[in-house]
């Protein structure tokens, strides 16, 4: 038997070149078989619509949603701060999102794609040829949002996230920050961000799984793109989260915990 080889994408959100140079790079790499996609497709960038017509032609995949994918369908956002107080300084970081979301829900739902986002799944299970039992989830077991695996988190911090997995490997998103880790008795792989990172190079990140009836391996890949195409996407479009956007994809901005 052949090995199985697999390519895991998540949080693609909305970056056609990004997405493009990681499908080329599988291409290039020995292609795939198939494909898994964890979520959070459209939101946050300036063509959501291309990327959900490109991923869902792609041959032999597997999708969930992400927490930015239940956005978009129901109108959710996410969570305001309650406790504390909110510096001026902190609300256009609080309010592009938001706007991000609602405009990323017109153009979905005006584009009839919003049935196939509501459709997608919270996880999928599944065993490899050698008997590996994997789970796939957008931020980890049993939810698409939350804290998720962040890099800084120690073990003692990740174990109760991952306690009722009930898998062996356990592919998440979520974080935009590729790490693979043993927490308990199993192994939890983030194959960071397809279209957004937030890692200090930026680069666009996924994982290869190769699987056999013997054993598996994995690969983290990382991929630069051209970020001036999706800059500029943005601002011919005038993208109400264009300054946020931007920040992150230069690298100016990051959330508090994925500062170094």
């Amino acid at each position: 038997m052949a090995a199985l080889k697999i390519a895991l994408l998540s949080d693609l959100h909305g970056n056609l070149p990004a997405l493009e140079a990681v499908l080329a790079d599988i291409a290039t790499t020995g292609g795939a078989d198939a494909y898994w996609l964890l979520g959070d497709y459209a939101a946050m960038g300036p063509e959501p619509i291309r990327v959900l017509d490109r991923i869902s032609a792609l041959p032999d995949a597997r999708f969930i949603r992400g927490n930015t994918d239940r956005y978009i369908v129901t109108g959710d956002r996410p969570p305001i701060p309650t406790s504390g107080a909110i510096e001026a300084a902190d609300l256009p970081g609080m309010l592009e999102p938001m706007q991000s979301f609602s405009w990323t829900q017109g153009a979905v739902w005006a584009a009839g794609r919003r049935e196939w986002l509501a459709a997608l799944p919270l996880d999928f299970r599944t065993t490899l040829p050698d008997g590996t039992r994997v789970l796939c989830v957008h931020a980890s077991p049993g939810t698409d949002d939350g804290t998720g695996m962040r890099p800084k988190m120690s073990d003692g911090e990740l174990a109760p996230l991952f306690a009722g997995a009930e898998a062996d490997l356990v592919f998440v998103g979520h974080t935009h920050w590729p790490q693979d880790r043993v927490i308990g008795e199993g192994r939890v792989v983030n194959v960071g961000s397809a279209g957004l990172s937030f890692t200090p190079d930026g680069l666009a990140s996924y994982v290869r799984l190769t699987a056999d009836e013997n054993s598996y391996s994995l690969e983290h890949r990382l991929v630069d793109y051209d970020r001036d195409a999706t800059l500029a996407t943005l601002a011919q479009q005038r993208h109400p989260a264009a300054d946020l956007i931007t920040g992150f994809i230069r690298g100016t901005r990051r959330p508090p915990w994925a500062k170094q």
